[in-house]
């Protein structure tokens, strides 16, 4: 059996976990903690990365940072992970999904305008399968409305939008690196922040409330209880696993990609016979190989097709279910406009498997069982 998905391993993080623990500090901001944080703002040039327990609760620290309280509004689209939303949600904000775009299952960014209220507070971009949303026309909007902007960049490692990282594009963006992502720690994730006067506060809130950053740093003689915070420090072996994975960055990374073009390549002919669409990437974006997937002609055709691969040895995997669908989306949201494409479209979608390791044998064996299904379609 294929799997849809294996948790990257490259061989060293075993070693660096041991180095972890004989160092005598397994607790948050361990020495491969502040490595990753290194890593992340060298590659991405954000002005401070701060790794966290999970890309959920870098959400967390981007809502408390924008200061979204009861009775807000935030604009994000429906198909996405929960993560998104409960962020929000938690502080008392009203989520307003507006539909995605066919092409990229982003957000639409021509439909954002027309959902902004007086309680709209912040807009959340969501790059999906690591493809970017049109950034230009978002932040040219929050800019012209006073709106935050937090990119919900879970799957957005290693790609960009005209040069610049995903998660640099706004005023805080979020990383994940659990362990369906290109680069995982188990469970974690990062809060990229690019309003340098919001990096303190960042800070305080990571460290349950406290100043001990800036004592570390000795600009205070004893830390203290200062603010409002939680414990958002993710364990140093954790960091530790995924150091090893960002040392070799570049090679899973182009892997992933060779992967990805021979999906392309080898399904094209059944899209260009209209069987099948493929994902569109963006003039102006990188993507990172974070998924494949193909959209079926609708959803009994693509349970077939899930049913065939699997009787052929082959993992697969629909997306999310529209939040706005969901009971908690109908309690804390609203759909704003018309859903033409958030559920057509999800009810398409299929992903391929796509992990570090996937052989070229492994990788034709799914090219062809995509192949014989549609045969007879």
């Amino acid at each position: 059996m294929i799997p849809f998905n294996r948790p990257p391993f490259v061989g060293k993080e075993t070693d660096y976990i041991k180095e972890a623990i004989a160092a005598g500090k397994i607790c948050g901001d361990g020495a491969f903690t502040k490595k990753c944080n290194k890593w992340i703002e060298e590659k991405t040039g954000t002005p401070k990365a701060l790794l966290t327990t999970s890309c959920t609760h870098a959400l967390e620290m981007a809502a408390l940072l924008a200061d979204i309280k009861v009775g807000d509004e935030v604009i994000m689209p429906s198909y996405t992970f929960v993560s998104t939303a409960d962020a929000f949600v938690q502080r008392g904000a009203t989520i307003v999904f507006v539909d995605v775009r066919p092409d990229t299952m982003n957000i639409d960014e021509n439909l954002i305008e027309a959902a902004i209220t007086p309680k709209t507070k912040a807009v959340v971009p969501v790059h999906y399968a690591g493809v970017s949303c049109e950034m230009d026309t978002i932040n040219a909007i929050a800019k012209k409305h006073g709106l935050w902007v937090v990119e919900d960049a879970a799957q957005g490692v290693m790609a960009s939008y005209k040069g610049k990282a995903l998660g640099t594009i706004g005023d805080f963006g979020c990383y994940s690196f659990h362990e369906t992502k290109n680069y995982s720690m188990g469970e974690g994730g990062a809060l990229l922040i690019g309003r340098e006067d919001r990096i303190e506060q960042a800070e305080i809130i990571r460290e349950k409330g406290t100043d001990r950053s800036r004592f570390f740093r000795g600009q205070v003689d004893k830390y203290t209880w200062v603010d409002y915070g939680s414990s958002y420090l993710p364990s140093d072996m954790n960091a530790a696993y995924l150091y090893a994975q960002l040392e070799e960055a570049e090679t899973i990374n182009n892997a992933r990609l060779s992967v990805w073009n021979r999906y392309y390549n080898g399904l094209k002919t059944l899209a260009d016979a209209g069987k099948i669409a493929l994902p569109v990437i963006p003039e102006g974006c990188v993507h990172n190989a974070h998924m494949f997937y193909i959209k079926a002609a609708d959803l009994a055709q693509r349970t077939a097709l899930i049913a065939s691969l699997k009787e052929n040895g082959v993992g697969s995997a629909f997306h999310y279910i529209p939040l706005h669908s969901a009971p908690a989306g109908i309690k804390f949201g609203r759909f704003h406009g018309e859903d033409k494409y958030t559920t057509a479209e999800s009810e398409k979608l299929l992903r391929l498997p796509m992990y570090y390791g996937l052989t070229d044998e492994e990788v034709e064996k799914v090219i062809s069982s995509v192949l014989e299904f549609y045969k007879t379609v």
